[in-house]
């Protein structure tokens, strides 16, 4: 087979027919840049192979076994060695990239090198917390070292594309793919979604160890009805324009290199067919230079939606909305060839998704060397290493909330103290990886036993107690909770009865959320309640540490039980984190990036709601206003939430009105405690009066301080015009002038407020 072999030439048809038995695809010289190599290489390819850069293809096959000789993956195989495949995922390690590298680079008429995709969402053989843990932290760099890792033990095994960070803003924990995203607040999870997205890529693609980030989803699906993953959204403009883009275009002007669009519809359109997200917001307004790829079938999907007649027309729509690379539906390259020959999908939107695709290969150095990714020794040296695992252990720690410490019953005493501790999974060292980490391998997290075994020399009991999950637990669409088996429940009250504090571990498995894994219920599953209402009869001093994805509504809980700790599925180093805050050496600095709802029914429930025209009132006589009759409406724990061992004061709050409509806050925060802490100080704003209703608290600000006992500093922060402006109903940005007011406090609960006037 002969191959084209690309020179750096004025004119590109000027080019040799070389062999290409062992060699790569040579570069255009670097007095060209790269989007002059694009467009050169753009013009020796057929319209077959132009498709193929926009078709992605999962993995198919052993390729260190025998090449496939009928069905769907031998077509697979064939495309691929015609140059028909553009992307792979899922091929993983390097031994298997190099060889579906190596039949793209050394088999096909050009050798164009593959981009190999991967979910790397929190880590991949070394786990880091899940990412709504992490956005507890409110530690931007912390988050970015987290991304970091990811993409240097990821680009280790030969992958070099990500599909994160998710983006999406979501106010309903019913929803299972929160534990993906950064929770609720737009301020925030914008902020985030940067980090996340400079963590990946750093400041230069072509380093080997940085991969692409890719923001998803586009757009709203965090807004699905019910909570039911993959459902229907209907949101207003406002909500839109103030909620949902502004992550998203956080991670534009990051230079995020690729976008994943969404499953759902949006105003009657399915997200992948949607022109107005993809063509008119993305590429035209905020000038995106990346390439989209569609979610998993997403394309195809579109006839269920009942959107497309069928393949073709779902190819039709895709491509012409600006879809660029086709994930797993096989339309682009069964139909588009026809679609763009009979003048349905322009020649010109081709040309452009395969720059786009081309440009993001260029970017990361693939034609300089496709196999740079490809390195076993490296893979050996860096997969697990030490750097990698203490810098999860920081993320983890930082990524608990302490929810509730009545009577300072934590931080335990190292010695001296009968310790029981309780509950499936504390001794369990595969949920606390939590969902999507489907590189890691099962049993390979630190459980809260073995870290707390080798923490203390206290005497320390186990008991299981009671089973959250029955039968096999791998990554599985059904997992079999046990709502039925309580004979464990005798030994984990006895064990209780001769304690001097019992450490409870309850929650959910960490396959209890994630995509597809939506809840009606926010209780603790099957019989956990049980025991811990069975346990709290014999021993009150009780510290439960939750295990979850989500918000829980544990009502009960808090009222009863002195001490609540929220850790999440925090990864590999789970039981290290968790011993060393329930020990004292580190003390939490959480924040709770969603709020906690007192049940199911108040969801969705979030900190920044709009008044009603009947607001609530202090008057218990009052009847006809927005509220329940059979519950409040403030939540169990409000967004920001997160107590520290010692306590902080705020005062002095000061408000000075600066040119160029800015405004300085500054506040003394005070440890008026006895051990150092760390408190993250929040502003929030609420614009008054407004030509479009603005929410009654918005975060506006935030930053992290550090405390030694009876210490004060002044924290001052900043509102500029983007923080104390809005989006109108037609899309625009505007700063509009009347009355604010400023909080500031230590959740989205403050004390202190002031005014302004714009």
């Amino acid at each position: 087979m002969k191959k084209v072999i690309i020179y750096s030439i004025p004119i590109v048809m000027a080019i040799g027919i070389l062999s290409c038995k062992n060699s790569t695809p040579n570069n255009f010289s670097n007095s060209l840049n790269i989007d002059q190599k694009v467009d050169s290489l753009l013009s020796i390819m057929t319209l077959e192979e132009k498709i193929g850069q926009m078709n992605q293809y999962n993995g198919f096959w052993d390729v260190t076994g025998p090449t496939p000789k009928d069905g769907d993956a031998a077509k697979k195989y064939e495309h691929l060695r015609k140059g028909y495949v553009g992307s792979m995922l899922n091929v993983t390690g390097v031994k298997d990239v190099r060889a579906v590298q190596k039949i793209a680079v050394e088999e096909t008429r050009l050798g164009i090198p593959l981009i190999i995709g991967f979910d790397v969402i929190h880590g991949y053989k070394t786990i880091s917390p899940i990412p709504l843990a992490e956005a507890a932290s409110w530690d931007l760099d912390a988050i970015k070292k987290s991304s970091e890792i990811a993409a240097l033990e990821s680009s280790a095994a030969g992958i070099n594309w990500t599909f994160a960070p998710m983006v999406d803003i979501s106010r309903d924990a019913r929803w299972g793919r929160v534990m993906e995203g950064a929770g609720e607040d737009t301020y925030l999870g914008s902020k985030i979604a940067v980090a996340r997205v400079q963590g990946f890529q750093g400041s230069n693609l072509a380093d080997k160890a940085t991969i692409v980030a890719c923001a998803k989803h586009f757009a709203g699906y965090g807004f699905s009805e019910s909570g039911r993953d993959y459902n229907t959204v209907d949101v207003g403009t406002s909500t839109l324009n103030n909620i949902i883009f502004p992550p998203f275009k956080a991670t534009v002007d990051a230079g995020v290199k690729t976008f994943m669009n969404s499953f759902n519809e949006l105003n009657g359109v399915p997200a992948t067919g949607n022109a107005f997200l993809q063509r008119e917001v993305l590429k035209d307004k905020w000038n995106f230079d990346g390439f989209v790829v569609s979610d998993w079938g997403s394309i195809k999907e579109m006839i269920a939606h009942g959107y497309a007649k069928d393949l073709n027309a779902a190819a039709e729509l895709a491509a012409n909305a600006g879809s660029d690379m086709d994930m797993e539906s096989y339309a682009y390259v069964e139909e588009l060839s026809k679609l763009v020959k009979e003048n349905k999908v322009s020649a010109n939107f081709i040309d452009d998704a395969v720059k786009r695709i081309l440009k993001v290969k260029y970017e990361l150095g693939l034609f300089d060397d496709p196999y740079k990714y490809c390195n076993e020794e490296r893979e050996k040296e860096v997969t697990g290493s030490k750097a990698i695992n203490d810098a999860v252990l920081d993320v983890a720690k930082k990524s608990i909330v302490l929810l509730k410490n009545e009577n300072n019953l934590l931080p335990l005493k190292k010695n001296g103290q009968k310790i029981a501790l309780i509950g499936a999974l504390a001794a369990d060292k595969t949920s606390p990886l939590g969902s999507w980490r489907i590189a890691a391998e099962d049993s390979t997290a630190v459980s809260v036993l073995e870290g707390m075994k080798n923490y203390t020399n206290n005497t320390l009991t186990y008991a299981k107690g009671a089973d959250v999950a029955v039968g096999k637990t791998e990554f599985a669409f059904e997992l079999k909770i046990n709502t039925t088996d309580k004979s464990e429940f005798s030994k984990a009250i006895n064990t209780a009865k001769n304690a001097d504090v019992v450490v409870m571990v309850l929650g959910e498995h960490g396959y209890q959320s994630g995509e597809a894994r939506s809840r009606t219920s926010l209780d603790l599953p099957g019989v956990q309640q049980e025991l811990l209402e069975a346990v709290y009869a014999v021993n009150k001093n009780i510290v439960l540490v939750l295990n979850n994805g989500r918000p829980l509504a544990i009502t009960w809980a808090d009222e009863h039980i002195p001490a609540i700790v929220e850790a999440w599925h925090l990864g590999t180093q789970t039981g290290n984190a968790v011993a060393q805050v329930l020990y004292g050496d580190y003390n939490p600095s959480g924040k709770l990036p969603m709020t906690f709802p007192r049940n199911v029914g108040q969801v969705p429930i979030y900190y920044n709601y709009k008044n009603t025209g009947r607001p609530s009132t202090d008057n218990p006589d009052i009847v006809f206003w927005s509220h329940y009759i059979d519950e409040s409406n403030k939540p169990l724990y409000p967004f920001g939430h997160g107590l520290s061992y010692t306590k902080f004061k705020y005062r002095n709050l000061k408000v000075v009105k600066l040119p160029n409509n800015e405004v300085e806050v500054s506040v003394e925060v005070t440890n008026i405690g006895s051990v150092t802490g760390k408190e993250v100080v929040q502003l929030y704003i609420r614009d008054l009066f407004a030509s479009v209703t603005r929410p009654v608290k918005e975060l506006k600000g935030f930053k992290m301080v550090e405390l030694e006992p009876n210490t004060t500093k002044n924290i001052t922060l900043k509102l500029t015009s983007k923080e104390l402006g809005f989006f109108n109903n037609k899309g625009e940005f505007v700063i509009e002038p009347g009355d604010f007011k400023v909080f500031v406090g230590g959740s989205s609960y403050t004390s202190l407020e002031a005014d302004f006037t714009l």
